[in-house]
């Protein structure tokens, strides 16, 4: 397995990935209360609120593309992870089908720059936690830090060459804040 951290630098925001990462994936999602967190979610996101760390979700939608979701949908989904969650900085999602070749859609880097000059913050000094290598291959593309926490649609080969991998969300970011504190717990 990779080592957890490859490069300690400085954290000035933390981007998450939606499905599977901060919430159940449950796909092409279009019902509010079908919205539940992971394990750990609420409590990662809490440190790094209490920390002074800026959070967002950056996120792929193609559901809007194929027609299988609306506009509507997925902000009402985004709503309620928000609320349970206890509110992040920033959402951003790409709305397109894999298709489509914008310049959003993970593993792009446009929502992580987008989600970044939002925060105002340099893409640079983000970290981008995912489930998939996709997640990761968005940071890298946005000059940005990626970490895969796996779960079971994470393929073997992704773990093997993620830059940097964590068991799950809460260690996660327990890593990022024991770096950004200087190594001190």
């Amino acid at each position: 397995m990779n080592s957890p951290t490859p490069h300690v630098g400085r954290v000035a925001a933390v981007l998450f990935d939606r499905d599977g990462t901060l919430v159940e994936d449950v796909p092409y999602n279009g019902d509010p209360a079908r919205v539940r967190p992971l394990p750990g979610a609420r409590r990662a996101l809490d440190l790094l609120r209490a920390a002074g760390i800026p959070t967002g979700v950056v996120s792929n939608q193609s559901g809007i593309g194929r027609g299988l979701l609306t506009d509507t949908d997925v902000r009402r989904v985004n709503d309620r992870a928000n609320t349970l969650l206890g509110g992040l900085d920033t959402w951003l999602y790409c709305p397109h089908s894999p298709e489509a070749g914008c310049g959003c859609r993970k593993p792009r880097p446009g929502l992580v720059i987008e989600a970044a000059r939002r925060l105002g913050v340099a893409p640079a000094d983000c970290v981008v936690i995912g489930d998939i290598a996709t997640d990761v291959q968005a940071a890298r593309a946005a000059g940005a830090r990626g970490v895969l926490v796996p779960n079971a649609a994470t393929l073997p080969g992704e773990v093997e060459t993620a830059p940097s991998t964590a068991p799950d969300l809460l260690t996660a970011v327990r890593r990022l804040l024991t770096e950004t504190r200087g190594g001190r717990s």
